[in-house]
Parts: C-alpha cells; sequence; structure tokens
C-alpha cells in the first residue's frame, strides 16, 4: 500500500484541470454565440429563395397547360381537360412541383401559383407577374 503512494506522489499525473475545463466550455459558449444567429439568417435568407424558386419552376407547367389547352382555367363544358389545379398539374405534367397552390382565375386568361417554404410564401399571378414573397402569414395563398 505504501508503495502505491509513493508511485502517485512521484509519479508524474496526466489530466485537465478544472479551470481548463471551464476556459475551454467557455470558449466554445463565445463562438456559439457568433455562430447560431448568423445560422438563423442563412435559413431565413434559403426558405425565402426556396419559395421563390418554387413558384418559378411551376410557371413553365403552367404554360405548359395553357399551350396544350389554350386557356389557364377549365370550364363547365370541356369535360376532358381535366381539372387545373396543383394536383393535376403535379400528376400529369410535371411531378416534382413543391407547390402549394396552382389555380386558373375565372378568366382562363390568367393564373396564381403559391408556394410555402419555412415561413416564408410566395406567389406570382400571371401571365407576366412578379414573384412576391413575404413571411407565410403576411401573404394570402392563391
Amino acid at each position: 500500500m505504501a508503495d502505491i503512494f509513493r508511485k502517485r506522489l512521484t509519479g508524474k499525473e496526466e489530466g485537465f484541470t478544472l479551470i481548463e475545463l471551464l476556459v475551454v466550455i467557455v470558449i466554445l459558449g463565445i463562438l456559439m454565440a457568433i455562430a447560431v444567429p448568423s445560422y438563423m439568417g442563412f435559413r431565413d435568407r434559403a426558405n425565402k429563395t426556396a419559395a421563390q424558386a418554387d413558384v418559378r419552376a411551376a410557371i413553365p407547367s403552367v404554360e405548359a397547360y395553357y399551350a396544350d389547352h389554350g386557356k389557364y382555367a377549365d370550364d363547365a363544358t370541356a369535360g376532358n381537360l381535366g381539372t387545373f389545379n396543383s394536383t393535376w398539374i403535379k400528376s400529369k405534367i410535371d411531378t416534382g412541383l413543391a407547390v402549394e397552390a396552382i389555380t386558373g382565375l375565372t378568366s382562363g386568361t390568367t393564373y396564381c401559383i403559391s408556394a410555402v417554404s419555412g415561413n416564408y410564401r410566395a406567389k406570382v399571378a400571371g401571365p407576366g407577374g412578379t414573384i412576391q414573397v413575404d413571411l407565410s402569414s403576411a401573404l394570402t395563398a392563391c
């Protein structure tokens, strides 16, 4: 037993002190305080851009529908045109669309496309409209 105590007293001990560990934790906390707000801003910008890109990607599909049928909305007498909405466009023309709503307005010569990503909603009234992007609670869907 005395040999064990003697080896401990004369031997070199390795490890970190409590102060060293606390300094590392403080440094990590400071770095996190800098990095997290920057990351949150990046995520917000990415959601805003994704909503805008989803709407932009749907426009050619809606224009393809117009090229095939000569209008953006169905009328009650045309039984074989299908239903002009996001489900129909996704199933018949472009399965990769990530939009919330596509509607042909009653005139048959205009449309509205809306998409949501994160907290942002983007929409465009076309043809030839500009894409509006805002917080999803501030901008109404089609």
